[in-house]
């Protein structure tokens, strides 16, 4: 099995159950990794027997664009519009929130979901 990475997509964002965060949003990267056979697709250098990385991108922008309080919530709603979009083996979904408001110097939060 092949994997198809789609790494560092960066959205600002408006989830958190903190009220600021909510009214002023903050920074998100995403990583995608989809498990999909592509041998095909690579022997017949043919973009329509793959995943286009352009789609990934653009489901990823489109929940990100959704709030949440929870990033868990926004992680699952990607993987599962991205199984409910293509004929994939298994989805793996990392959502990092960039300086969450805690009390102290954290660099990201992350959740990941794999399925």
């Amino acid at each position: 099995m092949n994997i198809i990475q789609v790494h560092g997509i960066r959205t600002y964002s408006f989830h958190g159950c903190l009220p600021e965060e909510t009214k002023i949003g903050g920074y998100f990267e995403t990583d995608v990794d989809v498990w999909f056979d592509f041998k095909y697709a690579a022997l017949n250098d043919d973009l329509m027997q793959t995943i286009n990385y352009v789609e990934i991108n653009k489901i990823v922008e489109k929940q990100m664009n959704v709030r949440a309080d929870l990033i868990e919530t926004v992680a699952y709603r990607i993987v599962e519009e991205i199984k409910n979009n293509f004929t994939v083996s298994k989805v793996k979904v990392q959502v990092r929130k960039i300086n969450p408001p805690l009390d102290g110097d954290v660099k990201f939060v992350a959740v990941i979901v794999e399925e």
